[in-house]
């Protein structure tokens, strides 16, 4: 670059401005954007001159404040079309090329740069006209290749190309209008000549045209390669980079995530590195991958489990006492053992979590003392259906690998409850099943066995889970169900049917209060005595437990709200004569005692799941041939029962004073009145024995005895089961006296006291 001196003051100076990452041709028309203070202050320098600017680009782009080294020497002298102000200190400009020019001097100027600028005419160039059409068709040529394999040209420009005939001003126009390198595109503009010009070009062009060629090609044998998983991880890993991006859903920050979680819980050295080592395959698995879901549903159902979550809540035998006196009316037996409990869990922690199995027929509570239970410790309290259930995986849970896998019962109830020590009611027990899918009740062994389940491993966590200090309570209508190991690992306390009296005051304490908050009434709306509650309890429910009378109490409910909201006033009274116009007829008759004891009937008693029953047994004696006849649906036991019955009258026959060959020459007929109720049970021997006997003698047996036992062989009175059920059938029934069999002695002191009180008994060890 010339020195100042007299002969540079010739060429005339304009402001400068330097460019980067951009060269303007001559001939070129653009716009771009002006944010330099010393640039805004040129180009405010030349629009108020002549419009003309010198543009120059840099030769390092991050240079900000540029020297003359940092610019090309040679620059495009153009003319300023427009100038708009964007928001900002920024300026947009269009500006067109009018003609090389070389940069002769930098002007020491402060507030922008000047600089003397030598205009370079186009040169005439040394080739033939021959040569340039030549050159002139070739670079026609090789622009409209390069249009079709690029794309995205204007038709105005291929058009342009086509009519420009000269080779300088086709180089700069095509040089202007294709992708080239900042370097490519001032070669260009340096070179002066203009066949020099295009023919550099065309080379440059060529080069071009074989890149996108080969970029071309790669497109194509990719596109064919690609089948749809791999169209899908393409689609996955963009979207992976636009939510890295935006800072959301980034696998890599959720698995450090999972991991400080799981470095929080305190869990023990094997469990920890199991969870860690599933966090760091979390973290290299691809965005959205059916792996990648399943491995984070794992990690956050496990994070999830309360490992280290327990409730504070102390034992107060005395609020537990009230407790359940507020919850429950009558099962002492069952209030005491459960104080016990709670006594030996205040003394001593290390009793581990005993397994309770509340045994009874339906509706006599045994849900609701679990949640007592619950309250009275300041436990969580959570219930787990069993019935009907095959699966061990619903107890162990289903191995993660599976679609739709999940933990089993025991641990979602522990995360449900957000506890490790809840009270946990297992319910239905006795209604599990069995089938080709394994046996979930001997799933619960491990979960029962106190010296096992404090490393409990579910199928779907994998790792040891302690169960220890859970407190578990499971329900059953009936223990024959229940496999004989899984019963050991029980204790179990029964809960008998509740007496006419228990149920009276449980509906006025608890079942009618509840209906009337339910149904929006007031104490006032439905006016109901004690003797309307007896009638319902005798004549309209049959059942060990509350629930029918819960629900005709709910029956008389409605027809209040009913009443009350069709406008009518004051309450509605329930009495014995419109009793019947709400509920209906009475459903159930009570037995009549007969006027007098008749030949051929005895008085039974049975135990049934709703509670006790009368049973009459009735025998025929008939001339005949001996023939046995069994009738009224009786089971495979109760058949045992009368032929043992009969064998053992044939036995005493000289003691009785029958005659000995009755069994050749009289048919016997024993039938069970309401035939279409199956029946059998192992305590109607003494009842077939006295009405065959009673049949065969022609005495009568006693109207107001009823008597319950087996019989053997050698006339030994067995003992039977449900003695409270049937003591109290008999006192409903109008019975006064009842044989027992001796060895149920000892069971008359948990019989309630008012039947006790009503009935005389008799212990028998021998019929004889």
């Amino acid at each position: 670059m010339e020195t100042m001196n007299q002969n540079t003051l010739d060429y005339p100076v304009l402001p400068l401005l330097p460019l980067r990452g951009l060269v303007v041709l001559p001939g070129n028309t653009i716009h771009f954007d002006v944010a330099r203070k010393k640039s805004i202050i040129a180009l405010q320098a030349a629009l108020r001159g002549n419009q003309q600017i010198f543009l120059v680009s840099q030769r390092d782009a991050r240079v900000d404040d540029p020297c003359a080294e940092d610019l090309y020497e040679i620059g495009t002298i153009a003319e300023i079309k427009q100038v708009l102000k964007l928001p900002g200190d920024s300026v947009r400009i269009l500006v067109q090329g009018l003609a090389r020019g070389r940069m002769v001097s930098l002007m020491p100027y402060r507030k922008c740069l000047k600089a003397q600028v030598e205009e370079l005419p186009p040169a005439p160039g040394s080739a033939t006209s021959m040569e340039r059409v030549a050159l002139v068709r070739k670079m026609r040529g090789l622009f409209e290749e390069y249009a079709a394999i690029f794309g995205k040209i204007s038709p105005d420009v291929i058009a342009a190309v086509i009519e420009m005939d000269d080779p300088g001003e086709l180089a700069d126009f095509v040089a202007a209008n294709i992708m080239l390198q900042v370097e490519d595109r001032q070669y260009i503009l340096e070179t002066i000549d203009p066949i020099e010009r295009i023919a550099a070009l065309l080379s440059i062009v060529d080069r071009e045209i074989e890149i996108l060629s080969i970029e071309q090609d790669i497109d194509e044998k990719t596109h064919e390669q690609m089948d749809k998983n791999q169209r899908d991880y393409y689609l996955r890993e963009q979207i992976k980079v636009i939510q890295g991006e935006l800072e959301e859903d980034d696998p890599g920050r959720e698995a450090e995530d999972f991991a400080e979680r799981i470095k929080a819980l305190g869990l023990p050295k094997e469990s920890e590195e199991t969870l860690l080592k599933e966090a760091g395959r979390f973290a290299k698995m691809p965005f959205g991958t059916a792996e990648a879901t399943v491995s984070r549903n794992y990690l956050e159902i496990c994070l999830e489990l309360p490992w280290n979550t327990a409730s504070r809540g102390k034992v107060d035998l005395a609020r537990a006492r009230r407790i359940l006196e507020q919850d429950h009316y009558g099962l002492e037996k069952v209030k005491t053992r459960m104080l016990e409990y709670l006594a030996v869990r205040k003394l001593s922690d290390r009793v581990g979590g005993q397994v309770i199995c509340l045994v009874g027929p339906p509706g006599v509570g045994k849900t609701s003392i679990a949640s007592s239970i619950a309250r009275a410790m300041g436990r969580k309290f959570v219930r787990v259906s069993l019935g009907g259930v095959r699966d061990e995986a619903d107890i162990r849970g289903h191995r993660k690998t599976y679609i739709g896998s999940m933990p089993g019962r025991i641990l979602n109830g522990l995360k449900i409850a957000g506890s490790k020590n809840p009270v946990m009611l297992l319910d239905e027990v006795d209604k599990m099943g069995t089938d080709h899918r394994g046996d979930p009740a001997s799933a619960l062994l491990e979960v029962f066995d106190t010296e096992q389940n404090h490393s409990f491993r579910d199928h779907f966590v994998e790792i040891p889970f302690d169960l220890s200090d859970v407190v578990f309570i499971a329900t059953a209508n009936t223990t024959d169900t229940i496999p004989r190991p899984l019963l050991d690992r029980m204790e179990l306390i029964e809960l008998v049917s509740y007496t006419d009296n228990e149920k009276l005051e449980i509906a006025k304490r608890h079942l009618l209060p509840k209906q009337l908050k339910k149904h929006g009434l007031k104490k006032t709306d439905l006016r109901i005595g004690d003797e309307c509650l007896r009638e319902i309890i005798d004549g309209y429910t049959k059942e060990s437990g509350v629930r029918n009378l819960e629900r005709s109490l709910a029956v008389l409910c409605r027809k209040a709200a009913f009443r009350k909201a069709d406008g009518e006033k004051g309450a509605l009274k329930v009495t014995l004569l419109n009793l019947p116009e709400l509920l209906g007829p009475r459903k159930f008759k009570a037995e009549r005692l007969d006027k007098q004891g008749e030949v051929g009937v005895a008085n039974g008693l049975a135990w049934t799941s709703v509670g006790g029953e009368c049973l009459k047994i009735e025998v025929a004696a008939l001339p005949g041939s001996g023939k046995i006849e069994l009738t009224g649906s009786l089971g495979d036991v109760m058949k045992e029962s009368a032929k043992a019955a009969m064998t053992y009258i044939r036995s005493r026959a000289s003691l009785f004073a029958i005659d000995p060959d009755f069994y050749k020459n009289t048919d016997i007929h024993i039938h069970v009145p309401e035939g279409a109720v199956p029946k059998d049970g192992p305590s109607a021997g003494i009842t077939m024995a006295t009405a065959i006997l009673s049949a065969l003698t022609g005495a009568p047996v006693a109207r107001d005895v009823a008597m319950t036992g087996e019989i053997t062989l050698r006339g030994r009175v067995l003992p039977i089961g449900g003695l409270r059920e049937k003591t109290m059938a008999a006192l409903k029934n109008g019975y006064k006296r009842v044989l027992i069999p001796a060895d149920n002695e000892p069971d008359l002191a948990e019989i309630d006291q008012t039947v006790r009180a009503e009935l005389e008994f008799f212990p028998v060890e021998s019929y004889d």
